[in-house]
């Protein structure tokens, strides 16, 4: 039976709480457990599917086609866990699952409550596949206080409180800000934030208080003091040059010794971190750069391609190379020319996307890498722009373009080059949508299978004539014109099984060029970098000696 840890933060947001249960949960495996991580979130979507990326960051998508926060993608990253859709859930799904059960009549007439209804489906939610692992993390979304958390607050109060002594803690993160009038660090937010906690029935276990200074043995004390936690228990959080730092600077601090000792468990395994050691050193000793260029529209938030960027970071650690990103708004350049806006880059990316805003800069983007031989790799949206590029300028099919973007004008304009999937296959079942249909939860996604051809570029760089990878979109590049696109030197170098969709194309006469379906972005982990990541930055850094 697993032992539960819950996570909470305090005083502010964006605290870390995603960062730190990730690497809590890779010291956990260092020492030899097996582990699973939770993000539970108070906000009334079902889930973030249909929230903007300048609202939430980026959707992180699951094997089983989970939308979820982009902290499962933290997870994921540190754990080499794959995540499932029991591993996310909000509250509008919680009162959903609540709602249809009272329209059943599975409540039997009584009146429905917070307590014990609402609480009683998060706790049943909490407890799904405990048996499967030694530690299950759970991470609560917002800050001690939230009106919208209290029911997920009262429920891991009493989950707590139905489970036998000594199998659930509380890891609370807070900020210790500092006073450049006074010179020292403030303890009172983080004294306030414990006693809000106090007041809903919850005391911490384990402080994990970020600052941006050394925490002083005199306030640690204080700290331990004030909140009632063990003086080992308070564990600094610094301010970290990457993120991949986190488990080694976590360890250095005692954190997963506190957590061990919190549930007693004496003696401790001696961790095995060799393979964080080594992701660092690939890190910090690097043999030069590149410069990649991500062509997109969200580009004024970075977390809306959280995901891509730490794949990018993952191909140059493979390649002992330092990526420098640059986020380049594919408006600018809708009615313009590209090359001042992308000459000197070493590889160009363009990722995925809804909607018609920025696409004809996404279009230019791909046939100057096009044209210059210039590494590229669209993803999704980015590979349909490369298909509408090649099917315009080199298949002679000037009107090309796609139907998302009549649908969203009311009138046929384009040639649809790219479609709207009517039907397809998931499993052994049939999937069906309309272009009408509600925009939550009816993409293609998750995992799905796709079939290389032998000898292609894609093919060598998997080693293999067969993968699976992750999807979320609604739009497909037509079969109807593969065989144009094909005459024209475009490939078709992977479809699905049933030879019905494209999922990967590529350039024959180009050094790289790769247009992707699916998410490759989504798999990438710092000890097991994406292998199309990982080919992708080693054909940068090839072109970065050609110019």
């Amino acid at each position: 039976m697993a032992r539960f840890i819950f996570i909470t933060g305090g005083v502010v947001s964006s605290l870390g709480k995603g960062l730190a249960s990730a690497a809590l949960g890779s010291l956990l495996q260092a020492r030899g457990f097996s582990v699973r991580l939770r993000k539970l979130d108070p906000y009334l979507n079902v889930d973030p599917g249909t929230m903007s990326p300048f609202e939430h960051g980026e959707v992180f998508i699951t094997d089983d086609g989970a939308e979820t926060d982009l902290d499962l993608g933290h997870y994921e990253r540190f754990t080499g866990v794959a995540a499932r859709k029991t591993d996310s859930i909000s509250s509008g799904r919680i009162y959903t699952t609540v709602l249809e059960k009272e329209r059943r009549g599975d409540y039997l007439g009584k009146t429905i409550q917070v307590i014990p209804h609402v609480t009683n489906e998060i706790k049943d939610f909490i407890a799904i596949g405990e048996d499967e692992v030694d530690f299950m993390l759970c991470e609560i979304g917002g800050t001690v206080g939230d009106i919208e958390g209290l029911p997920f607050f009262e429920a891991i109060r009493q989950f707590s409180h139905d489970r036998p002594r000594g199998q659930c803690i509380y890891m609370h993160l807070t900020l210790l800000p500092y006073l450049a009038a006074s010179g020292e660090l403030k303890t009172k937010p983080t004294q306030h934030s414990v006693k809000e906690m106090q007041s809903i029935g919850l005391a911490p276990d384990i402080l994990v208080c970020r600052s941006e200074h050394p925490i002083p043995e005199k306030e640690r004390e204080k700290i331990a003091l004030f909140c009632n936690v063990r003086k080992e228990s308070v564990v600094a959080a610094y301010d970290l040059k990457s993120i991949y730092e986190a488990p080694l600077a976590y360890h250095e601090q005692g954190l997963d010794q506190a957590v061990l000792d919190a549930f007693e468990i004496n003696p401790a395994p001696r961790p095995d971190l060799r393979v964080w050691r080594d992701v660092v050193d690939r890190i910090h000793n690097t043999d030069g750069e590149v410069n990649v260029a991500i062509v997109g529209k969200y580009t004024q938030l970075e977390d809306a391609y959280k995901s891509i960027k730490e794949a990018l970071m993952h191909g140059g650690m493979a390649n002992r190379v330092k990526v420098n990103v640059s986020w380049v708004d594919a408006e600018v350049f809708d009615s313009e020319d590209a090359a001042p806006y992308l000459a000197g880059y070493h590889a160009i990316l363009v990722p995925g996307g809804f909607g018609e805003r920025g696409t004809e800069g996404k279009i230019k983007a791909a046939q100057y890498a096009r044209e210059n031989n210039i590494p590229y790799l669209g993803i999704c949206l980015g590979m349909q722009m490369a298909v509408i590029e090649a099917a315009r300028n080199v298949a002679g099919l000037s009107s090309a373009g796609s139907e998302e973007f009549d649908h969203e004008a009311g009138k046929k304009r384009f040639e649809p080059v790219v479609y709207h999937l009517k039907e397809w296959v998931q499993g052994n079942a049939k999937v069906s949508r309309s272009a009408d249909d509600n925009k939550g939860g009816t993409m293609r996604l998750g995992a799905y299978d796709a079939t290389l051809q032998p000898g292609s570029k894609v093919a060598q760089i998997y080693g293999s004539n067969a993968i699976e990878e992750r999807h979320r979109h609604r739009y497909e590049v037509d079969i109807a014109y593969k065989d144009k696109l094909e005459a024209a030197g475009m490939r078709f170098s992977g479809m699905s099984p049933d030879g019905r969709l494209p999922e990967i194309v590529e350039w024959t006469d180009h050094p790289w060029f790769i247009g992707v379906q699916f998410h490759p972005e989504l798999k990438s982990k710092p000890f097991n970098p994406h292998p199309l990541f990982k080919d992708f930055v080693r054909a940068a850094k090839e072109h970065s000696r050609l110019v």
